[in-house]
């Protein structure tokens, strides 16, 4: 499959527009409202977990047409190969280390800024829609959805499944239907109550599909009967996400709103082992390709007009800048940013990656946040009149540095990818460290070690990759905020 990919693009050329009059509309007058964003990331879908990447049995029909239409990205990489952190890097455009977000249940910290943040100074009504996972959502908390910007939320504190309850500012709800579609129909609510207002809208529809365990709905799982059955699951909650996506894009449409609106998806992290089909040596949890890679769409008809597909590398931590470029947005004292403006890319103007980019995956353990137990029993207290929280539950001291980190010590594992050249520096936790080298562009699996053929071109990067390290730790202890 990866193999056939490659020599696609390779006669498209990197970044070559599909059709003859480029990526960008003839329209080039902007209006004088500001686009509606509508920002969609699933949960643990890889790179290959789609059929418009080649997945033989996989059934993604809303998702191909998008890709189709769309501005499709072929390198789009995850922050972190986890879920917390990505989301923490699409709501701040900061790698998730900067600000203490190391793995699974870790939280923003209340001093960042988030792009609901952002854009309501431009006016935009903010929403959140689906999963979580970057703090509390209850009432009361510092990093709840609200808190973090936005006006209206129906949200998880982590994945959830079918008939999920969910929290609406607070408030928990029994909701009824399959994951995906409750989570859609949430934005939807959201959005066509606020497209005849004055305000432009942001939704933040992030899906609990296709995490573990895996429970289709009997009308997804059947497509895939022939098959085992974890992947009939598997596959039928990426069927049954693809289903409900088609609904918000067929929506957007039929309000007669989507072509000033940006549709924009992705995944958090890299595929599932044993059932995704990412390639790479590591899936979910590892910063090798298989870990990182992941699909990623952008739909805009009023400045794309036509298919595009991009070998440029891109990340997720690049969409908060590349918002703020479009809406105008400039904020007041802006902590460092790693993630980059794409409109020269959306602007086909961009062939290559101006600047590199930088995955750390600290040795920080993550933090338990089961969210079907924690609603349940919100549910439950609210049937009884208690409204009381559990105060372990509001994340109170997730604005506190407590403890300083040095500058001189970066364990984990950590990777420079200047493309093609994807330099990995990793730390055991007795203190040794040690270097890998892969050319992406002939080897995608990074399974070809260069490290003792190219010493220069090693030095050159682990300085530029070891600066940017020294760079977040300064960030996670606190120093952007002073």
């Amino acid at each position: 499959m990866q193999m056939k990919r490659r020599e696609f693009l390779k006669v498209l050329g990197a970044g070559v527009c599909l059709g003859a009059a480029g990526c960008v509309s003839e329209m080039s007058a902007r209006s004088s409202r500001k686009p509606n964003i509508v920002l969609c990331m699933a949960d643990d879908q890889g790179w290959g977990d789609m059929a418009y990447n080649g997945h033989p049995v996989l059934k993604t029909p809303n998702f191909d047409a998008m890709a189709a239409s769309a501005l499709r990205f072929d390198r789009f990489y995850a922050a972190h190969p986890v879920c917390s952190p990505t989301r923490g890097s699409v709501m701040t455009g900061r790698h998730p280390n900067r600000f203490g977000c190391f793995k699974w249940g870790h939280t923003l910290r209340p001093q960042e800024i988030t792009i609901a943040e952002a854009l309501k100074t431009a006016g935009y009504v903010t929403g959140h829609f689906g999963k979580w996972h970057l703090g509390s959502v209850r009432k009361g908390s510092p990093v709840n959805p609200g808190a973090s910007g936005f006006d209206e939320w129906l949200s998880a504190p982590n994945f959830f499944d079918n008939d999920p309850i969910l929290s609406r500012e607070g408030t928990a709800v029994q909701t009824k239907g399959e994951s995906s579609m409750v989570t859609v129909d949430a934005a939807l609510e959201f959005i066509e109550k606020h497209i005849r207002g004055p305000r432009p809208f942001l939704a933040v529809v992030w899906f609990g599909s296709p995490h573990g365990p895996h429970q289709a709905i009997e009308e997804d799982r059947a497509i895939y009967d022939g098959q085992q059955k974890n992947f009939q699951h598997f596959y039928g909650e990426i069927t049954g996400m693809d289903r409900a996506f088609g609904k918000l894009r067929k929506r957007l449409r039929t309000l007669d709103i989507d072509n000033d609106t940006i549709l924009w998806y992705c995944s958090d992290n890299g595929g599932l082992p044993k059932v995704g089909t990412t390639g790479g040596r590591a899936n979910k949890g590892k910063v090798y390709e298989g870990g990182l890679r992941v699909p990623a769409i952008l739909e805009w008809p009023a400045r794309i007009a036509n298919p595009c597909v991009s070998e440029v590398p891109c990340n997720t931590s690049d969409i908060y800048p590349t918002l703020l470029e479009i809406t105008g947005v400039r904020m007041k004292n802006q902590p460092p940013l790693d993630g980059i403006s794409l409109v020269p890319l959306i602007e086909s103007k961009m062939k290559t990656r101006p600047k590199p980019m930088g995955f750390w995956d600290h040795p920080t353990g993550g933090i338990r946040t089961p969210s079907l137990e924690w609603m349940t029993e919100l549910l439950e207290a609210q049937k009884a009149g208690k409204q009381r929280s559990e105060i372990s539950r509001l994340r109170l001291d997730a604005g506190e540095i407590t403890k300083q980190y040095p500058l001189d010590c970066f364990p984990g594992h950590a990777a420079w990818l200047d493309w093609p050249w994807k330099l990995h520096r990793i730390q055991s936790k007795k203190g040794d460290v040690k270097f890998e080298l892969y050319n992406l562009a002939y080897d995608p699996a990074e399974q070809n070690d260069l490290v003792a053929r190219d010493t220069d071109r090693v030095n050159s990067m682990k300085s530029q990759l070891e600066s940017w390290l020294t760079s977040v730790v300064h960030s996670l202890n606190g120093r952007d905020y002073r």
